[in-house]
């Protein structure tokens, strides 16, 4: 996949593109639905998949405060479309100017004579320029003045899920610790990323348990409390049970997440760590000593190691 980060960059049209575009905030199955539906229409016509993205998330612009986190960062976002099979990636940088293009401009000018536009795939609630000026049927209108076709997908729907695919619900979802449901919606594991740092040192020590803590980078965190886990780390993936929480055994009233990693002696402070998570096993806990606790940890282990054989 080629990625783009400025539109200047684009020096000439693409050859027949088909597009979507959207934040694509999770890359959740319906989101993969209109990708998949953008490559396979530009196969049809001997043309060029493109998907169009905006970095900074437009809210974080335009509602600089109480916005919601994002269940993807923007690194995370570019592997996983990279991964669907798109040909072009295109990430605007998004600010109040280019908020203020209106909806004829974006259309005419970006999409049409700049990017080479032949067809647009959205789905049912797409809106575009200025304030949201452009709807689906103005789109369709401009489709029929400017040459394009406008494909409009329904929302997927799953059997064992009611009502449409968003990320609001995921998000939501993860917030509550549903991540097994989370996972129905995304079609992979929720997964964080983060860098291993020095903790206090109690989880090999006192409880016989070592633990990677992690400086968290995304900005999405499951429900404090206890999880299976996989965790990517040194080109390899390891079975875990990460801790969410603030040690109440401990007093700390600290944030921490920490994850201890099965049949694993390596030193990976400092290293990049990716932690997927399975499902939960059980709320945080305050218990009266640590020989409690250690006895514990030891049964959410074997629990984990059950969900993790399947």
């Amino acid at each position: 996949m080629k990625l783009i980060e400025h539109i200047e960059k684009i020096q000439k049209p693409f050859n027949n593109t088909v597009i979507t575009i959207g934040n694509f905030d999770g890359v959740h199955i319906g989101h993969q639905s209109l990708f998949h539906t953008v490559i396979e229409k530009a196969a049809a016509i001997g043309g060029i998949s493109i998907a169009m993205t905006f970095e900074p998330h437009p809210i974080k612009v335009l509602k600089q405060n109480g916005h919601p986190p994002l269940i993807t960062l923007y690194e995370q976002k570019v592997e996983l479309i990279t991964k669907t099979g798109i040909d072009v990636l295109i990430c605007v940088p998004f600010d109040h100017g280019f908020a203020s293009v209106t909806a004829r401009a974006f259309v005419e000018d970006l999409l049409v004579k700049r990017i080479g536009m032949k067809a647009i795939v959205v789905g049912k609630d797409y809106t575009f320029g200025k304030n949201r000026e452009g709807n689906l049927d103005l789109l369709k209108t401009y489709g029929d003045h400017l040459n394009f076709e406008v494909v409009v997908l329904d929302w997927i729907q799953l059997s064992k899920w009611p009502g449409r695919i968003s990320s609001t619900r995921i998000r939501e979802l993860v917030m509550e610790g549903k991540v097994s449901e989370a996972e129905n919606l995304l079609g992979r594991f929720y997964q964080i990323r983060g860098i291993v740092t020095t903790g206090r040192d109690r989880g090999g020590k006192l409880l016989g348990f070592p633990t990677a803590n992690i400086i968290l980078q995304d900005e999405l965190c499951p429900k404090t409390g206890v999880y299976a886990v996989t965790v990517e780390c040194l080109n390899g993936t390891y079975k875990g049970v990460a801790n969410i929480g603030y040690s109440p055994t401990f007093n700390d009233h600290v944030f921490t997440v920490e994850v201890h990693i099965l049949d694993f002696n390596k030193n990976i402070c400092g290293k990049k760590i990716r932690v997927n998570f399975i499902k939960r096993l059980r709320d945080e806990k305050k218990f009266s000593d640590i020989s409690d606790l250690s006895k514990q940890i030891q049964n959410d282990i074997e629990k984990a190691r059950g969900i993790l054989s399947i």
